[in-house]
């Protein structure tokens, strides 16, 4: 867990917003029995979690692909070639969705815009240099061009909800 209490607290307020603005059909599927709080998303979102994109071409059709998803700081981290079509939609469209799902298990849903943390001859984001060192740590130093061959982006979210009917089951393993 990388959130600090105010981040957990952001967190939750956006999880209880965006469910109780949903549709009621959304929410006869998640319920209070079947999510996750903040605090227990948290636990259960550490290390690399694969993501489905959706961004949009300039045509307006939809495209879905993969990507490492990092959930820090209560949001989603992930990147991508600089040359990879997704890079191309966000800089022009940075509105994305994403979905972390996990079978039946766990599904957390994310509709947002991306920041992008390591421009390309910009200055990066403040807070760069130690995400920089998390990713470092998990991929490996060497593993890419950190300036040039890979882009970085953080998802800030307007919307964002979890189902998951077996709490008991996914926050089992995690810390109180």
């Amino acid at each position: 867990m990388h959130e600090t209490p105010r981040e957990l607290e952001d967190l939750q307020t956006l999880l209880d917003s965006s469910l109780s603005h949903s549709t009621s059909h959304l929410r006869s599927i998640i319920s209070a029995e079947r999510t996750l709080t903040a605090k227990q998303l948290t636990g259960v979102l550490t290390g690399m979690r694969t993501l489905a994109l959706a961004t949009v071409t300039a045509k307006g059709e939809p495209r879905i692909s993969g990507a490492d998803g990092h959930f820090l700081h209560g949001k989603w981290h992930f990147g991508t070639a600089r040359g990879a079509a997704k890079a191309r939609h966000l800089a022009a469209r940075p509105a994305v969705s994403a979905a972390h799902m996990r079978g039946e298990d766990l599904g957390v849903f994310t509709h947002g815009t991306v920041e992008v943390l390591n421009p390309h001859g910009g200055g990066p984001a403040a807070d760069w240099p130690d995400l920089l060192s998390y990713f470092k740590g998990f991929y490996g130093e060497d593993a890419f061009d950190w300036d040039d061959e890979v882009v970085y982006y953080r998802l800030h979210p307007h919307w964002m909800t979890v189902y998951a009917p077996g709490t008991a089951k996914l926050t089992a393993a995690t810390p109180s």
